[in-house]
C-alpha cells in the first residue's frame, strides 16, 4: 500500500509540473502574440499618421497649383485682349501710312509739290527712314523702283511692337499655367495613391490572421514610398 501511495504522489507531482510547464508556455505564447499585435498596431498607427500628413500636404499643394494655374490663365487672357487691341491699332496705322504714301505719290506725280509736302509731313517718324530711302529710288520716274516704302524693310510701329510683346508675354504666362496644371494633377494622383494606402490599412485590420495583417502592412509601407518620393520631388507652390 505505501508503494502505491508513493506512486500516486509521484504521478500527481509530474502531472502538476507538466500543467505548470504548459501554463508557462501558454503564457509565453500569449505574451509573444500580444507583443506582435502591439507592434503591428504601432506600425499601422505610424503609417496612418504619415499618410494623413502627406495627404493634407498633397491636397494643399494641389489647391495652390490650381489657383496658380487659374491666375496665370487669367493674366494670359488679359494680355491677349490687350495685344488684339494693339494689333488693331497697328493695322489702322499701316492703312493710314499706305493711304498717305499713295496720296503723296499722286500729288508728286501731278506736280502738286505743296500738297505732296503736306502729305509727307504726315508720315510717322518711325516710318520716315524707309520712306526717305524709297524716295531716293525716284519712284515717279524710275520704273525699277520698289512698289512702296514697305518693300524697303519690315516696318513695325510702336503698337505693332507692343502687340508682339504682349503676345509673347501671354504665351509665357499660358505655358506657366500649363505647368501649374501638370503639377496640380501630379499632386492629385499622389493623393489618390495615399487614399489607396489608407484603404489597405483599413482592410488589413479586418484580418485575424497575423501573417496576413503583417503582409498587407508591409505592402502598404512599401507602396507609401512612391507618394513620399513624389511629394519630395514635386515643386512647391
Amino acid at each position: 500500500m505505501p508503494d502505491t501511495g508513493n506512486s500516486n504522489i509521484e504521478i500527481a507531482h509530474h502531472l502538476g509540473e507538466a500543467s505548470k510547464h504548459g501554463a508557462r508556455e501558454h503564457e509565453v505564447k500569449e505574451h509573444a502574440v500580444s507583443f506582435t499585435t502591439q507592434a503591428v498596431e504601432i506600425a499601422e498607427a505610424l503609417v496612418l499618421a504619415i499618410v494623413a500628413v502627406a495627404t493634407a500636404w498633397s491636397g494643399y499643394q494641389a489647391a495652390r497649383w490650381t489657383g496658380y494655374q487659374a491666375e496665370r490663365y487669367g493674366e494670359a487672357n488679359r494680355l491677349r485682349v490687350e495685344a488684339e487691341g494693339a494689333e488693331t491699332t497697328a493695322n489702322q496705322e499701316r492703312l493710314l501710312i499706305a493711304a498717305t504714301v499713295a496720296e503723296w505719290l499722286k500729288a508728286e506725280a501731278q506736280g502738286q509739290h505743296k500738297l505732296a509736302k503736306l502729305f509727307e509731313r504726315r508720315i510717322f517718324p518711325e516710318y520716315r527712314p524707309m520712306f526717305e530711302a524709297w524716295k531716293k529710288t525716284d519712284p515717279i520716274n524710275n520704273p525699277d523702283a520698289p512698289a512702296g516704302p514697305q518693300v524697303m524693310g519690315l516696318y513695325q510701329g510702336p503698337k505693332a511692337a507692343e502687340a508682339t510683346r504682349l503676345n509673347r508675354d501671354a504665351s509665357s504666362l499660358f505655358e506657366q499655367g500649363n505647368q501649374a496644371r501638370e503639377h496640380s494633377d501630379e499632386y492629385v494622383r499622389t493623393t489618390v495613391l495615399l487614399a489607396t494606402i489608407l484603404l489597405l490599412i483599413a482592410v488589413s485590420q479586418r484580418f485575424k490572421i497575423q501573417l496576413v495583417r503583417v503582409s498587407v502592412l508591409v505592402f502598404a509601407g512599401l507602396l507609401l514610398c512612391f507618394p513620399l518620393y513624389s511629394i519630395l520631388r514635386l515643386p512647391r507652390a
